[in-house]
């Protein structure tokens, strides 16, 4: 029974490293469908601000929201670093989100994931789930991608 217990706990997740301003954040790799330029987005009246337009990807129209606005951060200025991640969710199906920069890809043990507790007055802490910390010490916010893609007025 010990060998069941070792392998849950060196239990590993990939994450894919994105800037947005001055922080890097972390998305669930098993949630990344594609990451593509950024390239013209049709606006879609009378929707959020944070919701961009829509995008078309090989036929499939896509929904295309800023990470940023969504997380109250300043505006995105679009540079030839950004780019538009594809996500596919269970519960809200493809969606794409504007980030500033893909850096790389990291991969945490459990141990390594630190959850948070949602008692911040920081509106963006709402988007997190848990803080990673790389063996060097450095730290990584890690996304919440339901509660990033989830319209909270609506809720």
């Amino acid at each position: 029974m010990e060998e069941v217990k070792v392998a849950l706990d060196n239990e590993t997740t990939q994450f894919i490293v994105v800037k947005l301003g001055d922080e890097q954040y972390g998305i669930d790799i098993k949630y990344v469908d594609n990451i593509v330029r950024m390239q013209h987005i049709t606006r879609v009246p009378k929707v959020q601000e944070y919701l961009k337009g829509v995008i078309n990807l090989r036929g499939e129209v896509i929904p295309v929201m800023s990470a940023r606005l969504k997380m109250g951060l300043p505006a995105d200025e679009y540079t030839k670093s950004t780019r538009i991640i594809i996500l596919r969710l269970e519960q809200h199906g493809t969606i794409g989100i504007t980030v500033d920069e893909v850096k790389e890809v990291v991969t945490l043990e459990n141990h390594q994931i630190e959850k948070v507790s949602y008692d911040s007055k920081e509106e963006k802490d709402y988007f997190l789930f848990g803080i990673g910390k790389y063996e060097d010490g450095g730290l990584i916010s890690l996304l919440d991608l339901n509660a990033v893609v989830l319209d909270k007025e609506g809720v």
